[in-house]
């Protein structure tokens, strides 16, 4: 858990819910959380809002890569966040506000950048610089607010471009390929492992958002890689089953998420079971 209450903390906690330890007390790249991941190898990804900085951190909770910069201490009074905006400046090894980061099979790192620049950018397992792609816009292959992202089996990149309202498609060159519009604002989405991957895709607007939007809000779906839509479940609210801004989700299982949600400061545990049948009797009322 990777959490900005009082200040930036990333804590561990047992599949029981209890705590285990504290990772990367005090680290220099720590100042604004906003997503931590975990690799297939259990590498352990801290996404920093605040710093600019992604920092990894090896199961035994060493830090074996950083990526980004944190700004000096004059330059971060007029971008903290919140504040500061878009910038465009499209930096190879440099971020602005970067959300969240994501790997395909090869081990290839792919960061939404975010807040203030718009963009997806791809490097290879050793950090080195690739490619990046993504201006700001609601165009085809444009982001107004890369706020989430997750890679399936083949590689595609699937990207949660919130203030578009829709998630986008691209492949591993980062090229669009699909656009899914029918599932809200997606604040967070997870690609499941396996032989047969979902996508799952949070639809939040934040207890200060627009009120109107409230009884359209707070659900999360269950999709085919296509964009089909299985179900979806939830709705707004901070009662168990209810959902406060969704902010991150973890898929590692189809069936067993886990949730975390930012306006009510807490993670639930949602485990997904088959609706149960209707039979023709039923069906028919006899």
């Amino acid at each position: 858990m990777y959490t900005r209450s009082g200040e930036t903390r990333l804590f561990e906690f047992d599949q029981n819910g209890n705590y285990v330890r504290e990772v990367g007390a005090g680290n220099y790249g720590f100042a604004f959380a906003h997503a931590v991941r975990v690799d297939p190898q259990d590498n352990i990804w801290a996404v920093d809002e605040g710093t600019n900085m992604i920092i990894k951190f090896n199961p035994q909770g060493r830090v074996v890569m950083t990526m980004g910069r944190r700004p000096e201490g004059v330059d971060q009074l007029v971008d903290l966040p919140g504040q500061g905006g878009y910038s465009g400046a499209n930096k190879p090894y440099s971020f602005n506000r970067q959300t969240d980061v994501a790997w395909d099979k090869d081990g290839n790192i792919f960061v939404s950048d975010g807040y203030g620049d718009s963009r997806v950018v791809k490097y290879d397992k050793n950090g080195r610089f690739i490619k990046s792609a993504g201006t700001r816009g609601n165009g085809p292959g444009q982001l107004n607010l890369p706020h989430t992202l997750a890679a399936d089996a083949q590689g595609n990149i699937y990207i949660g471009d919130r203030s578009n309202n829709r998630v986008q498609v691209w492949d591993n060159d980062l090229n669009p390929k699909a656009i899914y519009d029918t599932v809200g604002s997606p604040w967070a989405v997870c690609v499941s492992p396996g032989p047969h991957q979902y996508l799952f895709v949070s639809n939040s607007v934040p207890d200060n958002g627009d009120s109107r939007l409230a009884a359209q809000t707070g659900e999360i779906y269950k999709m085919e890689l296509d964009g089909t839509i299985v179900g979806k479940f939830g709705r707004a609210g901070k009662a168990l089953k209810e959902f406060s801004t969704v902010h991150e989700i973890d898929c590692r299982t189809p069936n067993e998420l886990y949730v975390a949600e930012i306006t009510d400061w807490r993670i639930q545990k949602i485990i997904l079971r088959p609706a149960a049948a209707t039979s023709s009797a039923a069906k028919n009322g006899k």
